[in-house]
């Protein structure tokens, strides 16, 4: 199932390097992969989310819709964004996700990104969970105001 996610996500992601926004038939799409509509719907949530980098809009029914926005890295409030969506608690996986987009971005290299990585991950943090996000968030705010800081200081 794996490999079909991915032929989707890959798809999907081809189709935004001509445009940074596109709208698709989720049906369409499924007809296409050969997969419920259920599978589609996995794969914007997991592979297009806020955290690395895009914003999903949704309509069902008969002329529904589903349009997959990239967010440019030239917006101006990317860090403010980033920093929104960490919030005051934020989970392992989210987190992670976060850190590859900062480096698929090329805000930061892979030394970084591993390290950053280490840094939030649950063996890293040992406390309780509800104490675990939060201390993650505010490590990973740092961090980004950190990499954003340093952005500006080369240039």
């Amino acid at each position: 199932m794996a490999a079909l996610s991915d032929n989707i996500e890959r798809f999907i992601k081809e189709l935004l390097q001509e445009d940074t926004r596109i709208e698709l038939k989720r049906n369409e799409l499924a007809q296409y992969f050969g997969c419920a509509n259920s599978q589609i719907n996995y794969v914007l949530a997991t592979r297009f989310s806020m955290d690395r980098g895009y914003l999903v809009e949704s309509r069902r029914g008969g002329s529904g819709y589903v349009r997959v926005i990239r967010i440019s890295t030239s917006d101006a409030d990317l860090l403010e964004t980033l920093l929104e969506r960490v919030g005051t608690s934020i989970d392992e996986e989210s987190a992670e996700a976060i850190i590859h987009r900062i480096y698929e971005l090329k805000l930061i290299s892979l030394k970084e990104a591993r390290l950053l990585v280490a840094c939030v991950c649950r063996q890293a943090l040992n406390l309780p969970t509800t104490a675990k996000d939060a201390l993650r968030a505010s490590i990973l705010k740092n961090a980004l105001v950190q990499v954003f800081k340093n952005l500006r200081e080369e240039t």
